[in-house]
């Protein structure tokens, strides 16, 4: 069991290596035990989640299809199949898919603990007025991460998957994508997409600290922008349209965070007030 503390700000460095030791030990059982039930449940798993957006009924495709006949457009959203098939080349492969894939389940449906056990290890340093206005970190935390894996799920991972596994080169060379791959790249979508999600939280933690003022965002905003091109190139099929589509929403958070920085500080312009009555 861990050492109970009475004075946080008297402990020794081990001692905050220990603090930090059973909070970590206590994330990587909540990620285990999860994962656990992932694994037992691969049919779920693979065939419904993973394997859903390779299939032509799933709700992307379909809402897309609608509005290209709605345009009278020929698209490929509209296909009855995809020209591709997923295969694997290694003995254990795909045991290891299974393993993997049930672990990041379990890292996914487990962050609000993870995160929980973060904040249980940093609050002890805030001020109780601190901790008093972060009471929803959690839940907000948590709320735009999943809102990040939706959206890399139902949209980035769908657009890649319908582009990549669609194109070629030539007619001699077949789509015969190994299952490590396929996994990787849905993977990829959803977490990076839920990281960042996580801009608001991010921002106000800096602004906390004095790193981030509203300026100095709106100042670099055109660089923000590009690095949000290039990310949303990094995560998404080399097509302009499926860009813009991850761009938006990322650049609404960052305008979200330049008000967020705005309140944190107003916050603080109050509170320099009062202490100083």
């Amino acid at each position: 069991m861990a050492k109970k503390i009475e004075a946080p700000d008297e402990m020794s460095f081990l001692d905050h290596l220990e603090v930090l030791r059973w909070h970590l030990i206590r994330s990587v059982v909540a990620v285990v035990l999860v994962a656990c039930v992932a694994f037992m449940m691969r049919e779920f798993i693979f065939d419904t989640v993973l394997f859903g957006p390779k299939k032509m009924d799933f709700p992307t495709y379909r809402f897309f299809c609608k509005i290209a006949t709605f345009f009278g457009i020929t698209s490929e959203f509209c296909a009855d199949t995809l020209p591709f098939t997923i295969q694997n080349r290694t003995m254990a492969g795909q045991f290891s898919a299974h393993i993997w894939t049930s672990i990041w389940a379990g890292f996914i449906v487990g962050f609000p603990y993870v995160l929980w056990e973060v904040w249980r290890f940093i609050s002890p340093g805030l001020h109780e007025n601190e901790r008093k206005h972060s009471r929803g970190f959690i839940l907000v935390a948590s709320t735009l991460f999943f809102m990040g894996v939706l959206f890399g799920y139902y949209v980035v991972a769908p657009l890649s998957i319908n582009f990549l596994g669609t194109y070629q080169v030539s007619k001699e060379v077949l789509n015969e994508i190994d299952i490590s791959s396929f996994i990787a790249t849905v993977r990829a979508s959803v977490i990076a997409c839920g990281i960042m999600f996580e801009l608001p939280i991010i921002i106000y933690f800096l602004t906390k600290v004095g790193l981030v003022t509203p300026e100095i965002l709106k100042k670099y905003r055109k660089i923000a922008l590009v690095i949000v091109l290039i990310l949303s190139a990094v995560i998404t099929p080399p097509d302009v349209a499926s860009q813009i589509v991850v761009s938006v929403p990322v650049l609404i958070l960052y305008q979200i965070s330049i008000y967020i920085s705005k309140l944190v500080l107003r916050k603080e312009a109050k509170k320099e007030k009062r202490n100083a009555k």
